[in-house]
């Protein structure tokens, strides 16, 4: 995941192949669902800017549960940087991008993917500096074909292709050469969370974390 100095973060795209993508509406349910998808291979958790809960489950995650490394997703403006960033969020994920977030988040000092889905945008980061990107929605921006189409082009671009992708989708994604990791929610079922089923969660992250290898 690009970041601007020397001393940048390992990249996120090559923690694990698959990043779970993470809706939470209670902040209690934070730590012990970290706890399971760590436990299950996936130690790498984005969790979404999409619910009043969010900025107090990644503060959670990162104080209580040292072994994940927890991000925020739907970045989308500078005071979320900021305040992910005061959070504890160890790296950014955005679904989109303009000059001004990007300014944002590289000058947070943390690792991002900024969101592309046309060509042009994966130009224009390029242009800038930044080599790996989130590529969303996937599946309804032309999935494996638009990205296999891109790697020849622009062999330099990496991708979390997220949206869409579900466990039998996934392998397709991952054998592409331009595909570091995929973003998902299969692993974290709205129901499974509600019934603070982690068991379950556990299981179906340590099948994710097993896709690649």
């Amino acid at each position: 995941m690009t970041s601007s100095g020397p001393s940048a973060s390992p990249s996120v795209l090559d923690l694990a192949p698959v990043v779970p993508v993470v809706v939470l509406q209670d902040a209690a349910d934070a730590v012990p669902l970290a706890r399971a998808l760590v436990a299950g291979g996936l130690p790498a958790i984005e969790v979404t800017l999409r619910t009043p809960a969010a900025l107090d489950a990644i503060r959670a995650i990162a104080a209580e549960v040292p072994d994940a490394v927890v991000g925020a997703g739907t970045v989308i403006s500078a005071s979320h940087v900021t305040e992910t960033v005061a959070a504890g969020a160890r790296f950014l994920v955005s679904p989109g991008w303009t000059d001004a977030l990007l300014d944002a988040m590289k000058a947070s000092g943390l690792p991002f993917l900024p969101g592309v889905s046309t060509t042009s945008e994966v130009v224009a980061l390029l242009e800038r500096g930044v080599t790996e990107m989130k590529f969303f929605p996937a599946e309804a921006a032309g999935g494996t074909a638009y990205l296999k189409a891109l790697s020849a082009p622009l062999p330099q671009a990496r991708f979390c292709p997220t949206g869409g992708i579900s466990l039998a989708s996934a392998p397709s994604y991952l054998a592409l050469p331009n595909v570091g990791c995929i973003g998902g929610s299969w692993m974290v079922p709205g129901d499974a969370v509600a019934a603070k089923d982690w068991a379950r969660v556990e299981r179906l992250a340590r099948e994710a974390s097993a896709l690649r290898g």
